[in-house]
């Protein structure tokens, strides 16, 4: 079984280290992570994951205008990114992702049960695209 790649992006160490340590422990998911939103294109290019977890409120840059970078970059464009974030609050989400035009939020702190939710759905759509990409040819 092939394992997908998570990149997680949060200035805060804590957060990405929980993050990594519960999802590999599923046993489904390979996941880097990254401090340093300065850095997070860069890991996203040597990494080349199937999804990004990315906080908006971080110093340096913040997750919005990392993610600009990730979709101006062609071989990341497609890459699915999902906002984690303090910004919006479980009462706008529920135990859901929230989704404003094209960008998907979910918020912090975020269950593994819903995080895992989040992945394998979005995983789907991709692979989705792929074969009617595929199809198309």
């Amino acid at each position: 079984m092939n394992k997908k790649r998570i990149l997680v992006v949060d200035d805060e160490a804590g957060m990405t280290t929980m993050t990594k340590l519960s999802l590999e422990k599923t046993g489904q998911y390979e996941v880097e992570v990254e401090n340093r939103s300065t850095r997070a294109l860069e890991a996203a290019r040597r990494f080349d994951p199937d999804m990004i977890l990315l906080d908006i409120t971080m110093p340096e840059m913040d997750g919005t205008e990392v993610a600009s970078q990730i979709r101006a970059d062609p071989t990341l464009d497609n890459t699915p990114i999902v906002f984690l974030t303090a910004i919006v609050s479980h009462s706008e989400t529920g135990d859901s992702e929230l989704r404003r035009g094209n960008q998907i939020f979910l918020s912090k702190p975020v269950s593994l049960k819903t995080l895992v939710e989040c992945i394998e759905q979005h995983a789907r759509k991709q692979s989705e695209l792929r074969g009617h990409e595929t199809a198309l040819r």
